[in-house]
């Protein structure tokens, strides 16, 4: 498995990500050097074999990936892969070790040199996937970087449980920023700006959280989707079925809000969800309304 290898895996490519950023820019390891000391709770995965320094003569001590190649198997950690396009979902068994802090080589600043700057500490956690000898391609190997100490395998695993998060962060941050249109909030001052953060981010978080659930747990009652028990009526009055599992919540929701459902179409995406969502609101804000005029 060669060196660069250490950057492929289930995550988008980056020289890091920190908390799952994933944009390939080195300023990321700048903001490992930027921080006041260890223990701020930045984390990455490295794609890039970094140099490393020893001494406060800044001695040359080797590169990132052999270190850590280098470090004995401490456990095992057993992880279910998402599935991408032409890449379906998969249960892997992944090796684990850790190196404790090493001093990574500082980052080229603006107007300066590479190295210039104190070496940046970090600790890492290897994961990778051990594969057969008949086995085809590369197997998942991560290198992930923390400003934290790494001491045991609970340590380490509590590493890459955090990395492995980052996907569902990331799809938070899409459907707050692309469909709830976080980012085109014409607001003037940061107190209404939060204001707005909080109020889109409760919508966004339920419509993560149906969404995972009919992944995840598609057999739960409907009554665990997130609905109020008003919403769960009409949306069953509208969909004309009962709707008795979260599963059949989700799907009712995106066909109100557009999906097709047919043989070939994917799963339904934010956008739809949140169109389907508004739409029982509005249903239902007709419902109660309906309601009040009969009792005048």
């Amino acid at each position: 498995m060669g060196p660069e290898s250490a950057g492929r895996g289930g995550g988008g490519a980056g020289r890091y990500a920190l908390g799952g950023g994933g944009r390939p820019r080195g300023r990321h390891l700048r903001a490992f050097a930027a921080v006041p000391g260890p223990g701020s709770g930045l984390r990455g995965r490295a794609a890039q074999d970094r140099a490393l320094m020893a001494g406060p003569d800044k001695t040359p001590a080797g590169r990132l990936f052999a270190v850590a190649r280098a470090q004995p198997r401490a456990g095992q950690l057993r992880l279910t892969l998402r599935g991408r396009p032409r890449q379906p979902a998969r249960e892997v068994v992944l090796q684990v070790s850790f190196s404790p802090l090493v001093a990574l080589r500082a980052p080229q600043r603006p107007a300066g040199a590479t190295g210039k700057g104190e070496p940046v500490p970090a600790s890492a956690v290897r994961v990778w996937e051990e594969r057969g000898l008949d086995a085809t391609g590369p197997g998942l190997e991560w290198l992930l970087l923390s400003d934290q100490p790494v001491s045991d395998l609970a340590q380490a695993l509590r590493r890459v449980r955090q990395y492995t998060s980052r996907w569902l962060i990331e799809d938070f941050h899409k459907a707050l920023k692309t469909e709830l249109g976080a980012e085109k909030l014409q607001l003037q001052t940061a107190a209404r700006l939060f204001a707005a953060l909080a109020l889109l981010s409760v919508v966004a978080l339920a419509l993560v959280d149906l969404r995972e659930k009919s992944r995840l747990e598609p057999d739960l009652p409907a009554e665990a989707a997130g609905l109020t028990a008003t919403e769960l009526r009409v949306l069953r009055h509208q969909h004309r079925r009962p709707l008795t599992s979260v599963h059949a919540v989700w799907r009712a929701l995106a066909a109100l809000g557009g999906h097709l459902s047919r043989k070939g179409d994917g799963p339904p995406g934010w956008q739809t969800l949140w169109l389907g969502l508004m739409s029982l609101r509005l249903l239902v804000e007709s419902v109660q309304m309906a309601a009040q005029l009969r009792q005048e």
